[in-house]
């Protein structure tokens, strides 16, 4: 059987402590890279939402990030029209002013029918496939791994060329979080996929705090579920657990440059909680 690319990690902040008082270099900010944002469960309204975004817009000045993933429960609540502009379209202005485009999954409390919103870039898709530069993202449908989605995902890794692949979705396989934790079903049916076609990073929300996973099997998972809602405390660190943060909103920076992507949690005050490098092998440095 052929060995398939994973990734390491090569740590600037190892702990799995709070890092609160860690503060790391910052990204190389090199200009032929990929640069992206990372938010999940963040449609609520309140002012965390909004200080979140206002942090986002202070970090683009030096950091020009184009793209943003939305881990879902992108909308809570009422999701009328104006749930939209107050939710979504206020807290992330100039962002979108800028011509940031935002691509979205749905959570479990988000109504199916968001799929068709044009801020979220879905297309009216339930999961999806797209490009930047030497990354393909996919966006799966955690609410409802249907034979259908699975099928569609194994033909889509299958047929990737790119030489990062990032999933994400709402419910995360690998979280060391008290109210919800790791979706082992879930993981039953994607993992097994994510190994097979060397999928490196997978991105997830739902546990409403910040934490990333020691590398499982060659892939790195981060849990980004508080850059709305926040659940203080809720973290039980575990040996899975790399880092983590749940005392504060958090979002993240990230950026692909050749076969190394570098990456800064910070949370709503301006605090750089975790960052570090993660470095993708080749098939050869595998073996």
């Amino acid at each position: 059987m052929r060995r398939l690319p994973s990734a390491v990690v090569l740590l600037v902040v190892v702990t799995a402590s709070l890092l609160a008082a860690q503060q790391a270099a910052p990204l190389p900010t090199r200009p032929e890279s990929l640069k992206f944002a990372v938010i999940g469960d963040s449609g609520t309204g309140e002012p965390p939402q909004f200080e979140v975004g206002s942090k986002m817009a202070e970090a683009r000045r030096t950091f020009p990030f184009e793209t943003v993933i939305m881990l879902g429960d992108n909308i809570y609540g009422r999701q009328t029209p104006q749930d939209f502009v107050t939710k979504f379209q206020r807290p992330y202005a100039p962002l979108l002013t800028a011509g940031v485009r935002f691509y979205a999954t749905l959570g479990n409390h988000d109504a199916p029918a968001n799929r068709f919103y044009p801020g979220f870039n879905m297309g009216g898709l339930r999961y999806f496939t797209y490009f930047r530069k030497n990354v393909q993202f996919f966006v799966l449908d955690s609410n409802a791994m249907d034979p259908q989605q699975l099928a569609w995902l194994d033909n889509a890794l299958k047929e990737s060329v790119s030489p990062w692949k990032i999933c994400y979705f709402h419910h995360p396989l690998y979280s060391n979080a008290g109210r919800h934790g790791s979706e082992f079903e879930l993981r039953v049916v994607l993992e097994p996929l994510f190994v097979k076609y060397g999928v490196n990073v997978v991105y997830s929300g739902h546990d409403h705090v910040y934490e990333r996973i020691k590398p499982q099997k060659g892939i790195t998972y981060f849990v980004n579920g508080s850059s709305g809602q926040l659940r203080p405390g809720d973290l039980r660190p575990s040996a899975t657990t790399a880092a983590y943060f749940d005392r504060d909103q958090v979002f993240s920076l990230v950026e692909i440059d050749n076969d190394d992507l570098f990456f800064q949690a910070i949370s709503r005050t301006g605090r750089t909680v975790d960052s570090g490098v993660i470095h993708r092998q080749t098939a050869a440095q595998t073996r």
